[in-house]
């Protein structure tokens, strides 16, 4: 079973100029970073480490392991899902002045927490605009993983469409395009679950699976005028070519004209409950591929956001178990 190791603490927020030392690679929405932000407010606290990932391998991952190795830890407990978590802490203050100085030279991407991470820079910008100077607001609570030495899991995140059966979005798609030509090629695959999942991954180009209706089909090939006229030409290659951009620009917004809200998509972590709510909804699924780790870093050093819902890194520390109180600093 996969495990993870990494460092808990405040992290500063840094300024607004010069290179950043935490790199966004997903765009936000107003919404959730106002929720977050206004959660915060009201307890006065960061209520989850954001999950940081950096690549390291130095003494900053070596004091980790050498804690975990010296005695037990303060707290183990298991979250509803299974994962077990625990927790030590390190006092020593030469250890944490070799932490220090080896995470000083690193440069960090968000894996998980985009919207708390706006969220902390609000609170901050928010004390500083009313005269209060430096504080606690200053930082945030993180979980630094160094992906060298622990590398995290990435996963796809998939898209359900309620109340768009499939055979509605597959005429959509055959009779797109000059003469019908069709947007994407889509054949009915007759793979079972989970080996329909090894057909997606095999695909050649831009790829998804609709599911729905008791089928699955695989999308393929999309028409070039399509992908000319639907994605962004002021980004690089890297980020036309993802399957979430294609999906999202030429799928979603241009072919079928799917509003982007709550009420007309909704976003699952697992591919098996996403095919259950399209069922339950009379909806569709569409399942994704995940995206690398070293093309969301790549895109992230450029200052290039992918769309948002594009990656699910983890696992993902548990709400609730550390929390930084931003009234006791």
């Amino acid at each position: 079973s996969a495990h993870q190791r990494g460092l808990i603490g405040a992290l500063a927020l840094g300024g607004p100029a010069g290179t950043p030392a935490v790199l966004p690679h997903e765009d936000v929405m107003p919404g959730p970073v106002a929720d977050r932000t206004e959660l915060m407010r009201a307890t006065q606290a960061n209520p989850e480490p954001i999950l940081l990932a950096y690549t390291g391998g130095g003494p900053a991952s070596d004091a980790v392991d050498r804690t975990v190795a010296a005695g037990p830890p303060l707290l183990d407990t298991r979250t509803p899902d299974g994962t077990q978590h625990r927790l030590w802490a390190i006092h020593d203050p030469a250890e944490l002045a070799r932490i220090t100085a080896d995470l000083a030279t690193r440069q960090a991407l968000i894996a998980d927490g985009h919207h708390r991470w706006a969220g902390y820079r609000r609170l901050r910008d928010d004390a500083h605009a009313t005269g209060r100077g430096a504080g606690p607001w200053d930082r945030g609570l993180v979980l630094l993983v160094d992906t060298a030495r622990y590398p995290l899991q990435v996963g796809a995140i998939h898209r359900v469409l309620p109340g768009r059966s499939p055979r509605t979005l597959l005429d959509a798609l055959r009779s797109h395009g000059p003469a019908g030509s069709g947007a994407f090629l889509a054949r009915r695959v007759e793979d079972p679950w989970p080996s329909v999942l090894w057909t997606l991954e095999r695909a050649e180009g831009p790829a998804f699976l609709l599911a729905g209706d008791g089928a699955f089909h695989l999308l393929t090939d999309p028409d070039p005028e399509l992908l000319d006229a639907a994605v962004r030409h002021d980004r690089p290659q890297v980020w036309r070519t993802l399957d979430a951009t294609i999906l999202h620009a030429a799928l979603l917004d241009h072919v079928w004209h799917v509003p982007d809200d709550p009420e007309h998509i909704t976003y699952h972590h697992d591919a098996v409950a996403a095919i259950r709510e399209a069922q339950r909804t009379r909806g569709s699924a569409l399942i994704l591929r995940p995206t690398s780790e070293a093309v969301v870093r790549e895109l992230a050093r450029e200052s290039v956001r992918m769309p948002r819902k594009s990656t699910s890194f983890g696992p993902k520390p548990a709400t609730g178990l550390v929390l930084r109180s931003l009234s006791l600093d």
